[in-house]
């Protein structure tokens, strides 16, 4: 049996926050306790909020953590060509079409959404004739056709998950109306084309794999092991984002240690016993994915900044 291959992609539009690290080093610890390989990958497809500056410091906290990479892959942004064959064979089968729905039709309170919110896309467009389509005056997003069949995911951390995209999600867009390749399909082949065969990232991630499980057979690729792991909040509730900046890596490492940091979260979710300052390398000794939390964790800084 091969040895796994792990992936951390983080968008290069701000400074790491500790939900970031916390995916990262969740990533590095399963692949690197199995004696696999990491990849690293700049997920840049919105090239108006990235910038190879935020790339750059990413790569410096990663290395500061001591979650260094085997490999970094091509970033998104160099890769629309090849996006286009994949695109190209969607088409090919008969499974693209184009859309012309405008923000507001999508969130439209007529329209399906599921409790969270999320809309269900209703194929407004699916069935335009060719003269329809031609009276709109504006660029189409190009939308992937589902099957009404139920995908399941068998995730590390939060076990059975499943949804039928026909009726949970609705055909998808896969390219958006200024030819922008969207997050599903770059993922998809990015795990694919280098051989990813883990994925770790946040749970709200989490229904994003059944739609990449069905782009994934229809190109070919093996289906990667998922593991969704649980949300960072902030000690009243918050979940944690870039605009946090108490919580990012640029005002902690002027602060406490990596080792101090790394501690503290492999104890907050349940990895070690004892609140202690420990390396990444020591971690991977003794990692195990049914030590992890699965729930929310409410993260206190106070230990380790006094």
């Amino acid at each position: 049996m091969s040895a796994p291959v792990g992936r951390f992609a983080p968008t290069p539009s701000g400074r790491m926050h500790l939900g970031n690290v916390f995916a990262a080093l969740i990533a590095w610890l399963s692949v690197k306790s199995q004696g696999g390989s990491m990849l690293l990958r700049m997920e840049d497809l919105d090239t108006l909020r990235t910038s190879e500056e935020f790339a750059e410091i990413l790569r410096w906290d990663l290395r500061w953590l001591g979650l260094t990479w085997d490999l970094e892959t091509p970033p998104q942004s160099q890769r629309s060509a090849v996006y286009s064959r994949y695109f190209d064979r969607l088409a090919e089968q008969g499974l693209l079409y184009p859309c012309y729905c405008t923000r507001s039709q999508l969130h439209n309170v007529n329209a399906p959404h599921l409790s969270d919110g999320t809309y269900v896309y209703p194929g407004t467009c699916r069935n335009l004739t060719a003269e329809e389509q031609a009276a709109f005056c504006r660029d189409p997003a190009w939308r992937v056709k589902v099957p009404d069949k139920l995908w399941t995911v068998d995730d590390r951390v939060q076990g059975i998950y499943k949804e039928n995209l026909a009726t949970d999600c609705g055909d998808f867009v896969v390219r958006r109306a200024d030819g922008v390749f969207v997050y599903q399909l770059a993922v998809t082949v990015d795990d694919g084309e280098f051989g990813v065969t883990e994925v770790v990232r946040g749970m709200d991630l989490l229904s994003s794999a059944p739609r990449q499980m069905y782009l994934q057979t229809l190109f070919g690729f093996s289906h990667p092991a998922y593991g969704h792991v649980p949300m960072l909040m902030a000690p009243d509730g918050r979940r944690l984002s870039k605009r946090d900046k108490d919580m990012d890596l640029g005002y902690l490492q002027d602060r406490i240690t990596a080792e101090a940091l790394l501690g503290l979260l492999a104890y907050s979710a349940n990895l070690i016993d004892t609140l202690t300052p420990i390396s990444a390398q020591e971690l991977a000794s003794e990692f195990s994915w049914q030590k992890l939390r699965k729930e929310d964790i409410y993260l206190d800084l106070s230990p380790i900044l006094g």
